[in-house]
């Protein structure tokens, strides 16, 4: 979806003040290195956004590589962890040219909704490769077919009001509703799965999956898949 790339790679208002952002990218960064295996390991987060706290998990992994499709995400990234030699910032055209067998986990959050099913099954394929045996997937924030804008709303200001940013959520509700992303999600929308589908996708790849208790993001309604390459 071309469009949402577009998206990305400008300024806009997914967050609502910098408090937003940083909470965010903490809890994700501190989930991600949940999930790492050993200090040694090779990293990959897969649509990571800006990951302005990337360095969390470096410090338990051996290498972080972050790719966005965004250049101008790339390059921000690649400015503030230029002092960090295990953190890499990677176009996606680099991620597919790594070797196989080359990594120990990959993270894919927030990511699946912005694909089409056929973008998506290409990088199940090359995830599929990039992982070692008994490396570990990770797709995260997948949204059910019965799950919309509101349940979006709601986990938002519980969100806030978790974390100190209340008012400053329901300012940038208001925004977001007339901005260029409202307008995008109801031209485009966001590709959604249900469970049993999006486990048979996973199959399909050739990994073998369950569902996680908790979604890695802050909407609980949404869902986060672990998978491993079938033997």
């Amino acid at each position: 979806m071309s469009d949402w790339r577009s998206f990305w790679d400008n300024a806009h208002s997914i967050y609502v003040n910098a408090r937003h952002k940083d909470v965010h990218y903490r809890e994700i960064a501190e989930q991600i290195a949940g999930f790492v295996p050993h200090p040694g390991a090779r990293v990959l987060d897969h649509g990571c956004g800006e990951a302005i706290h990337a360095d969390k998990v470096a410090a338990v992994a051996g290498e972080v590589l972050l790719c966005d499709a965004a250049p101008s995400v790339r390059r921000a990234i690649a400015a503030r962890f230029a002092a960090n030699p295990r953190i890499r910032a990677l176009a996606p055209e680099e991620v597919e040219a790594l070797p196989p067998a080359s990594l120990d986990l990959i993270v894919a959050n927030s990511l699946a909704q912005y694909l089409t099913e056929a973008e998506l099954d290409r990088l199940l394929a090359a995830w599929r490769r990039l992982l070692v045996p008994g490396g570990t997937l990770v797709v995260a924030d997948v949204i059910p077919p019965d799950v919309g804008p509101v349940s979006d709303v709601i986990a938002l200001l519980r969100y806030a009001a978790a974390n100190g940013f209340l008012l400053a959520a329901l300012v940038g509700l208001a925004r977001t509703a007339t901005s260029r992303y409202g307008r995008l999600r109801k031209t485009l929308g966001v590709t959604r799965y249900a469970e049993s589908a999006f486990m048979a996708k996973l199959a399909a790849a050739g990994f073998s999956a369950e569902r996680l208790p908790r979604n890695m993001e802050h909407n609980p309604a949404r869902m986060t898949f672990r998978a491993r390459p079938a033997d």
